[in-house]
């Protein structure tokens, strides 16, 4: 009886996508299954500003100050999930997002397209597809080169989560000497790390970053992986995302195809795509997926508990 009623709850589940007004913002899209919600903005982006169980905590952070606002000729930092373009530089990286985007509904896809950037000659767009039952959400992020000459850059995705969770990624399988005699993987710096920092933990075989409000020193570091994936725990909610990299392409800032930063705002779980000679009219794309998964409450941080309590979600 409960196996037939469970295949009947799966049969009648669905994805609905509703317009609606969300922080200020009168024209927001809604995409929901009923056990989970997503939230992408139509007045700027593309972006992605919620991302939680139905009527539950906003995984993401929100930046208060620029909640609602739209316009402006300089980049703002909003919050939630967006696509940028590496390596980072100044200004091309920093193009605004502040304007409209075009959202198309495809069935149960929500496609959201920004006008081409007029400082970059950039065009990018996020896909979201959200699967009818579970919590599961695949991303595509595509540019596209509206130039007429050929750029090289790196597809960008960003999550900026809400404060106060602390952030797990793995490293590369590990092994033992003198089994393993070469290097697995970078393990990148920026000149402001500082693995003295409380807020790091260094495991055998994850990294882990701490959220802080009460901190105000950025942090970040990065390393390569061709299987990236990265959790956040925020109360007993567990975030995680997923993208699968190709170990025969280069990858931006020493070969990274994750990053974490923090500062005391906000704790930022990051992929890297390959590094790519883009020619005009071409796209390129970068696929996140995620999943959401509740009551999480790990006795530790140690490797063997990461083991037991998170890696058998993540590798799903």
């Amino acid at each position: 009886m409960l196996a037939a009623f469970c295949l009947a709850l799966a049969a009648g589940a669905e994805v609905k996508i509703d317009k609606t007004a969300y922080q200020g913002w009168p024209n927001c899209y809604r995409v929901s299954n009923g056990v989970v919600e997503l939230v992408a903005t139509g007045d700027i982006g593309p972006r992605i500003i919620r991302y939680g169980f139905a009527g539950g905590q906003n995984m993401f952070w929100e930046d208060p100050k620029t909640l609602g606002k739209t316009g402006g000729d300089t980049w703002q930092l909003i919050g939630g999930h967006r696509l940028w373009v590496a390596p980072e530089a100044a200004p091309r990286t920093y193009a605004p997002d502040n304007s409209p985007v075009d959202v198309k509904i495809e069935g149960a896809v929500l496609r959201a397209t920004q006008p081409v950037e007029p400082t970059t000659g950039l065009q990018k767009e996020i896909v979201v597809q959200m699967a009818a039952t579970g919590t599961a959400v695949t991303l595509t992020h595509r540019v596209t080169n509206r130039n007429l000459w050929t750029i090289e850059l790196a597809p960008w995705a960003l999550t900026m989560m809400a404060p106060g969770g602390v952030s797990v990624a793995a490293f590369p399988p590990r092994g033992k000497h003198p089994q393993a005699l070469v290097p697995t993987h970078p393990l990148v710096m920026w000149a402001y790390t500082d693995f003295s920092d409380r807020r790091w933990q260094l495991n055998k075989k994850y990294l882990i970053l701490r959220q802080d409000p009460k901190n105000p020193e950025p942090q970040k570091a990065g390393f390569f992986n061709a299987d990236t994936w990265a959790a956040y725990l925020l109360g007993s909610d567990l975030f995680i995302k997923r993208y699968r990299a190709d170990p025969s392409k280069m990858y931006a800032d020493f070969a990274c195809t994750y990053e974490a930063f923090t500062n005391a705002d906000f704790l930022e779980l990051e992929t890297l795509g390959p590094i790519t000679k883009l020619e005009p009219g071409g796209s390129l794309d970068h696929v996140e997926r995620w999943s959401l998964h509740a009551k999480i409450k790990p006795a530790g941080w140690t490797d063997a508990e990461i083991d037991r309590v998170i890696l058998p979600l993540a590798a799903k």
